[in-house]
């Protein structure tokens, strides 16, 4: 089985991040291929930057149609419709993989994610896929998505700071972490915390494997019908 891992920004150290955490959590046998776009942003923190990804993010996927699933791995399931319009291939954005495997092992999670203005974005997504009323809280860390990847940062230390309220003020009995550059520290911080805290690179790779195996396919009719081959070529000519 091949899964197809695409980072939407073009930070490369992030996506071999994420490659690795996605590798950890495939089945004997799963091929993951991580990779990122060309042509975008560094980051996605908030609407402007999704929507400035969005060309690469669909041109990877175009151009990469040896696999068996895709996995977004960006926690706002940047352009997840618009990629299932464009392969009839499982497609899974890593935020609503987390959010459907905590409403199942809580009775209300609460979601910590980067910066403020990332959060609305989230809520927008909780509420598209009927889990809002599941949510607690959506919870900002206040930590930059590249602090992620630098040495010596305290990232880790204000995502845990973050947990730890949500368990007091939000009464969450489970977290899921916001962003695919926060891959890794699942385990860590729920041996501290005493509750889950769920990664949502390690649950997308996880459900891929699952509809993959199972042989499903994205339906083509209706909002997921493909775009007409001749706008296809208009949009990502041959070379």
């Amino acid at each position: 089985m091949k899964i197809l891992v695409i980072n939407p920004n073009t930070t490369a150290s992030m996506t071999d991040h994420i490659g690795k955490a996605a590798r950890a959590a495939a089945s004997p046998g799963t091929e993951v291929t991580a990779v990122n776009p060309v042509h975008g942003p560094r980051s996605i923190e908030g609407y402007f930057d999704e929507a400035m990804s969005l060309a690469g993010l669909l041109e990877t996927i175009h151009r990469s149609p040896d696999c068996d699933a895709v996995v977004i791995a960006c926690f706002d399931d940047t352009g997840l419709d618009a990629a299932r319009c464009l392969t009839d291939k499982p497609v899974i954005g890593i935020g609503e993989a987390a959010y459907h495997f905590a409403s199942m092992i809580s009775n209300k999670f609460s979601v910590v994610t980067t910066l403020a203005r990332s959060v609305p974005a989230l809520e927008h997504n909780l509420a598209r896929y009927g889990l809002i009323a599941r949510c607690a809280r959506v919870r900002s860390s206040e930590v930059a998505v590249l602090e992620l990847e630098q040495p010596g940062s305290n990232a880790r230390q204000k995502i845990s700071a973050e947990i730890g309220l949500a368990v007091v003020e939000d009464n969450a009995e489970a977290i899921v972490l916001g962003c695919a550059g926060m891959a890794g520290l699942a385990a860590d911080l729920a041996a501290e915390h005493g509750l889950p805290v769920l990664d949502g690179v390690t649950c997308a790779v996880k459900l891929a494997e699952a509809m993959a195996g199972l042989g499903m396919r994205t339906s083509r009719l209706g909002g997921y019908a493909p775009p007409p081959a001749e706008k296809l070529k208009h949009i990502f000519p041959a070379g």
